[in-house]
């Protein structure tokens, strides 16, 4: 009872989004026709896990849940690493919620948004859960949590045909992908005889694995987990999804579900294919599966198939959807040299990434609830007539090209110097190339917003009270950091405990 009370203790974040999830459906049916409540229930259950989250904040090590008393090695590992990537997800979604107020779209579905907080919260357990995973059995199990109620998302609206064309588009890819998964699983738990990480990774240095068998396991795992981060060649899913989605949705996909399948993906290779990490932090892999080779080809191809079928996209959501396969490629480059300092170079990309692309997608949102549509013409001239929105964009799209003063730029730099101390000039020579070439469909945006002429019937956007705040709270942290970012660095540092290694 004493395990099971210190286990229960170690999620208590997961336990209040739980609790808050039933709460939030119960009242949706209490409160049908009147929907300030459940959207009351909504942010204030993420703000007590937010609260939760910092309580069981801990930088000075790690802990198992549910152990099994055998090996005390449980299916959760917590530490401080997790609460980084938690903290993420946490902030996105609530950044989210209050989007979702200001949402047209949403407002065609106000009589079904219970359903879409409850989807949402069901996402962030499943968010929860992938991020701390440490048995092969929970990780799928995660992921399917996050990924049934993103399809549904998806489609939510069903008003137009390529709501229901997204949501059937995501399914058909996230089944294809969960199979292949299940699949290396089942073949990695026959070779071994367990699905614990921790104990597989014991279990592979033995001389009588069969690399062959245990590498087409792994690259069917990686599958599944490349699918959730949006990596070439799992991300045709990716663009279709994206535009068809509604915005809110677009945004929380794009940041937290993105940070999720990273962390997974970290924990994963770190937890079953290290066998230690040295004095100067550089991780040594178990010699079984040439994983630098591996994702030095996924991070390159994914980064230039993103940013060049970005060029040619004329709608905002869909551009932003390629642009986010390019950063996806961009933080693969922090693992690739396996490292503490590159894991402490995705941490900080992380943390700038999702200021400069949930703005990106804010600023879309309330031009498209003016003028009711993505379509990047229909920007012309709105540096003149809304100001504020087109100044705010402006410093969303420079961070997110990676120019200085902004955080954007100290992100990149991170992970340059990262690949230059690795010695790997080549492929930072590469990603500086792909920086160049994002630069062209980023400043085309702001092309049409200052430098033609602007209709004589371009609306005057104006932002409410709240949304303005909003806006202004992405937009500023973004010059902040870009100038002054030593706290973001030294957080992230505190929090590179990871899985006791």
């Amino acid at each position: 009872m004493t395990n099971l009370y210190q286990s229960l203790n170690l999620i208590l974040p997961e336990l209040v989004l739980s609790v808050v999830l039933v709460i939030l459906v119960t009242a949706d049916l209490i409160y049908h026709n009147n929907k300030a409540p459940v959207k009351f229930i909504a942010i204030s259950g993420i703000v007590v896990s937010f609260f939760f989250l910092l309580f069981n904040f801990d930088t000075s090590g790690f802990a198992f849940t549910f152990s099994n008393t055998i090996r005390n090695f449980g299916l959760v590992t917590i530490d401080s690493f997790g609460h980084f990537f938690k903290l993420i997800v946490l902030t996105s979604s609530f950044l989210v919620v209050i989007f979702s107020f200001s949402s047209i779209e949403l407002k065609e579905a106000e009589n079904r948004i219970g359903e879409y907080y409850a989807l949402i919260y069901g996402m962030i357990i499943g968010m929860f859960f992938m991020i701390s995973a440490s048995d092969l059995i929970l990780i799928y199990l995660s992921m399917e949590m996050l990924s049934l109620s993103s399809y549904v998302l998806a489609g939510f609206l069903k008003i137009r045909e390529r709501n229901s064309e997204a949501s059937l588009k995501y399914l058909i890819y996230g089944a294809v992908s969960s199979g292949l998964m299940l699949f290396g699983i089942s073949i990695l738990y026959g070779m071994t005889g367990s699905t614990n990480l921790y104990v597989i990774n014991s279990l592979i240095q033995g001389p009588n694995i069969n690399l062959l068998t245990l590498s087409f396991a792994i690259i069917l795992i990686f599958a599944g987990i490349g699918y959730k981060i949006s990596s070439a060649p799992f991300h045709f899913w990716t663009p279709d999804v994206y535009e068809g989605a509604p915005v809110t949705i677009t945004a929380f996909l794009s940041v937290a579900s993105k940070a999720a399948g990273f962390a997974l993906l970290i924990r994963f290779i770190k937890t079953t294919f290290v066998s230690f990490t040295d004095a100067s932090g550089s991780w040594n892999l178990i010699n079984v599966f040439e994983w630098q080779s591996v994702l030095i080809v996924i991070s390159i191809l994914t980064m230039t198939l993103g940013n060049f079928s970005a060029l040619w996209q004329d709608n905002m959501k869909r551009m932003l959807a390629y642009s986010s396969i390019a950063h996806a490629g961009y933080m693969m480059l922090g693992i690739l040299v396996l490292s503490n300092q590159g894991l402490l170079a995705v941490l900080i990309y992380f943390a700038f990434y999702l200021l400069m692309n949930l703005g990106a997608f804010l600023v879309v949102m309330l031009i498209a609830n003016k003028i009711g549509t993505e379509d990047i013409n229909s920007y012309n001239g709105l540096g003149y007539t809304s100001p504020f929105l087109s100044v705010s964009l402006a410093i969303f799209l420079v961070s997110l090209t990676g120019i200085p003063p902004t955080a954007g730029f100290i992100g990149k730099l991170y992970l340059f110097i990262a690949l230059v101390d690795s010695k790997m000039i080549a492929v930072a020579v590469i990603a500086l190339l792909n920086t160049v070439v994002s630069l062209y469909y980023y400043i085309r945006v702001l092309k049409h917003m200052y430098l033609v002429k602007p209709p004589i019937d371009t609306p005057v956007i104006k932002p409410n009270i709240i949304e303005t705040i909003v806006v202004l709270a992405l937009a500023a942290p973004v010059i902040l950091f870009g100038i002054y970012f030593q706290p973001v660095v030294d957080f992230a540092k505190n929090c590179l405990v990871i899985l006791g290694m």
